[in-house]
C-alpha cells in the first residue's frame, strides 16, 4: 500500500515538474489608450476622448498543442475616458462640462495564443476573454468656473442621493469583455504586441427610482512590451 502511495506521489511530482518546465513566465508593461463609449439617456451615441494610461503585470503561457498556448496572468490596468459627463453621458463636443475619469483595475486575461516560428523568432496572434476587478480611481470635473475632484466608489446599485454626490462618483466594480492582439517575439525572449480590448458590461450603476437608460462600456487599445524567462 505504501509503495502504491509513493508511486502516485512520484508520478504527480514528475507531472508538475514537467508542466513547470514547459510553462513560459514573463513580465509585461506598456501604454493604454482607453475610452468609455455608449449611449446617453436620449439614445444618442456617446463618443468620448481617449485617456492615456498604462498596464503592467505578469503572464504565463501554458502549451496545449503544437504552437498553441493558453495564456493568462495578472495585470494592473488603467481605464476610463476624457470628456464624459460621469453618470450623465454626453457628447465630447460639449463645451461646458468636461470630466476625466481614471479607474484602476486588476485584469485577468484568458487567451488562446498561436505562436508559430517565423524567422529567428515567433509570430504572436491571440484572442480571448478577460475579467477585471476595479480597485481605485478618481474623476476630475471641469464645469467652468467650477473645478472639483471625485473619488471613485464601486457599487452596482445607488440611491438618488449618491447619484448627485459631488464628493464621489459611482461605477460598477466588475468589467469583462474580449481581447485580440498580434505581435512578434524575438529569439532572446523579448516581445512586442499591439492589443485591442472591447468591454461588454455597462459600467453605470442602477439608480433607484430612475428610468435612466444611458450606458458606458470600456474600450481601447494599447502597446505591450514583454519578456519571457
Amino acid at each position: 500500500m505504501k509503495t502504491r502511495i509513493l508511486s502516485v506521489i512520484a508520478i504527480l511530482f514528475l507531472a508538475v515538474t514537467a508542466l513547470e518546465a514547459q510553462v513560459e513566465f514573463g513580465i509585461v508593461a506598456g501604454p493604454n489608450f482607453q475610452n468609455m463609449v455608449g449611449k446617453d439617456n436620449g439614445g444618442d451615441k456617446v463618443t468620448n476622448g481617449l485617456l492615456v494610461g498604462f498596464h503592467a503585470g505578469v503572464s504565463a503561457s501554458i502549451p496545449i498543442a503544437t504552437d498553441f498556448y493558453f495564456q493568462t496572468g495578472l495585470l494592473f490596468s488603467q481605464k476610463g475616458s476624457r470628456n464624459n459627463e460621469g453618470l450623465l453621458p454626453t457628447k465630447a463636443s460639449d463645451e461646458e462640462y468636461h470630466t476625466t475619469t481614471r479607474i484602476s483595475y486588476i485584469d485577468l486575461p484568458l487567451h488562446l495564443l498561436f505562436k508559430p516560428e517565423f524567422g529567428n523568432g515567433h509570430i504572436l496572434v491571440g484572442f480571448g476573454p478577460y475579467v477585471a476587478f476595479g480597485v481605485a480611481g478618481n474623476q476630475k470635473v471641469d464645469y467652468s468656473p467650477i473645478l472639483y475632484e471625485q473619488k471613485i466608489k464601486f457599487k452596482g446599485d445607488i440611491t438618488q442621493e449618491e447619484y448627485w454626490d459631488m464628493e464621489n462618483a459611482y461605477y460598477k466594480r466588475f468589467d469583462a469583455g474580449a481581447d485580440i492582439f498580434a505581435g512578434y517575439e524575438l529569439s532572446m525572449g523579448l516581445w512586442f504586441r499591439l492589443n485591442a480590448q472591447l468591454g461588454l458590461l455597462d459600467m453605470i450603476p442602477n439608480v433607484e427610482e430612475s428610468d435612466n437608460e444611458s450606458f458606458l462600456k470600456n474600450t481601447g487599445f494599447g502597446v505591450s512590451v514583454g519578456y519571457n524567462f
